[in-house]
């Protein structure tokens, strides 16, 4: 029956699939396997390309397949990143939306005739690209710049992070050759704040060209309010007043907001901001160490649409602020590590309340959170969830995660760091999340060969294990891996002293399909002098 349908409807049906399913499916037929291909592509998989002479072939390959996502590493200033670039521009050019180029070194010609290749671009990462704008004359060419304007002229989303040299009049040239931008991304650059009436009203001839103003930022924001949707200041030391200029710009509707490790700012500069931008759907607040409780309250009332919401290391938050998350109904992904004080018992009320439906979380992050003590049951509404990391939740024993780890939709897990977790928690994880395809388990000192022998059949969709330094495990568990866990595609046994070398090869020569085995001072080397 399937082998009947146009291939159009089958890519459409393969692409609701997890990105392992959609392999196995490829193995079925020849019809399946193209439906497969287009799926992956459909959903964006990114190609990394090393630049160097020997990717010419696979370049060309890439084209033929209309592969429309790639990543270029190794990228200067060389003859072969020149040829490697004009190769680019000819095989995938025509259809490549999304083009990274980040920590690269490529000249500003090569980078203006590669753009000028690439007409169909929406997303283009420039990170750390230092090159590009160290002269201060990229794009300066009035030419030039109407050509790259037109080539751009479709692109969504542009990443300037990290860019020590970017000035006023390289950033307004370079965007303005972007007039459909939606998503900019400043992050860990050097902004200069000038407080003052001035902010904003800033004219075309006074932007600086040496350094990158705030008050430029915010003129653009101006300019784009109406088509701007995403924006990422994290490590910029945004200040309070920084912030609510930029809350308060006239038609300004963001979607998504990054200030990770902004530390000056404060709760009622986070307040206003809710107030300002209601339709957030995306709030990184991460590292920004001054803020508490009220934030968070603050979150819960003003963005009722918020879907992802960071808060690391965020160490005056407490118990009291995670009562508030129950306001976050559609909430599908939370990062609280490192918030020291949460011990989880206000966060499982909040988020599995029984009274009414609970968010559809996928991802939850509780890693080093040290204050965490086991919870009852309210964490098991949260059936959606995919994604858990409890790494060095030091105070979890067998019995808690027993009675909370019982997922079976969750594909990946972090349980490292847990120093009383042994082979009777490690089974009955087994039992509860018999889904995970992702599973670390590091560090994990009381885990032995037969705890293994008895889990390892319930996760045969098993692609990346990480027993890193569990020092009990033997060889024997290598094989009970191999023969259960057929699937599996990168594995870490360093520093587990009871595997050998010698195992490690016999384990990967059984499993062709394993690709990246870690294998560090196994058999007990002794470090002192292998450092």
């Amino acid at each position: 029956m399937a082998e009947s349908l146009p291939l159009e409807m089958l890519t459409y049906i393969l692409s609701f699939l997890p990105l392992s399913d959609q392999k196995e499916a490829s193995l079925v037929s020849r019809a399946w396997y193209y439906a497969a291909q287009n799926a992956l592509r459909e959903i964006n998989v990114r190609y990394n390309i090393p630049v160097s002479s020997a990717s010419l072939p696979t370049i060309k390959s890439l084209g033929l397949r209309g592969v429309s996502c790639i990543s270029l590493t190794n990228l200067d200033g060389s003859p072969a990143s020149h040829q490697v670039l004009q190769s680019i521009a000819y095989h995938l050019g025509p259809h490549l939306q999304s083009l990274c180029l980040g920590g690269g070194s490529p000249t500003e010609a090569s980078f203006v005739a590669l753009i000028l290749g690439c007409p169909a671009l929406r997303s283009l990462d420039l990170s750390g690209c230092n090159s590009l704008f160290a002269s201060g004359t990229l794009l300066a060419q009035p030419e030039t710049a109407q050509q790259v304007r037109q080539a751009l002229s479709g692109l969504r989303e542009l990443n300037l992070a990290g860019l020590r040299d970017l000035a006023d009049l390289s950033f307004n040239r370079l965007s303005s050759c972007a007039p459909s931008l939606e998503r900019l991304s400043l992050a860990y650059c050097h902004l200069t704040f000038e407080l003052g009436p001035a902010w904003g009203s800033i004219n075309p001839q006074d932007s600086s060209p040496s350094q990158l103003s705030f008050h430029n930022l915010l003129q653009f924001v101006k300019e784009r309010a109406a088509r701007l949707r995403g924006l990422d200041l994290s490590g910029t030391g945004l200040p309070p007043e920084a912030l609510q200029a930029l809350g308060q710009v006239a038609g300004l509707q963001l979607q998504e907001l990054s200030l990770h490790s902004c530390r000056d700012l404060s709760t009622e500069a986070v307040a206003a901001l809710c107030r300002q931008q209601p339709g957030l759907t995306s709030l990184d607040l991460s590292g920004c160490s001054e803020l508490a409780d009220g934030a968070l309250l603050a979150v819960s009332r003003g963005l009722r649409h918020l879907q992802r919401l960071s808060l690391r290391k965020l160490q005056r938050l407490t118990d009291a602020g995670c009562t508030a998350l129950g306001g976050l109904r559609k909430l599908q992904s939370l990062d609280m590590a490192e918030c020291c004080l949460v011990s989880g018992r206000a966060l499982a009320q909040a988020l599995g309340s029984v009274r009414r439906a609970p968010p559809p979380l996928a991802s939850l992050s509780l890693a080093y959170c040290s204050s965490l003590k086991p919870q009852g049951p309210s964490l098991l509404m949260l059936q959606a969830l995919q994604e858990l990391d409890l790494t060095a939740c030091s105070k979890l024993t067998d019995a808690s995660l027993a009675q909370v780890l019982q997922f079976p939709q969750l594909r990946q897990l972090s349980l490292s760091l847990l120093p009383a977790l042994t082979d009777n928690g490690l089974v009955a994880v087994a039992r509860g999340c018999p889904s995970l395809e992702r599973l670390a388990l590091s560090h994990c000192s009381l885990l032995s060969d037969k705890g293994w022998a008895q889990a390892a059949s319930s996760w045969p969709r098993l692609q990346h294990l990480n027993l890193s330094s569990c020092s009990r495990l033997t060889e024997q568990t290598l094989d009970t891996i191999g023969q259960a866990c057929k699937q599996i595609q990168m594995l870490d046994v360093a520093m587990c002293p009871g595997i050998s070398i010698a195992a490690v090869r016999q384990f990967q020569a059984q499993l062709p399909q394993v690709i990246c085995i870690q294998s560090r001072f196994v058999g007990g080397a002794d470090l002192t002098l292998t450092l």
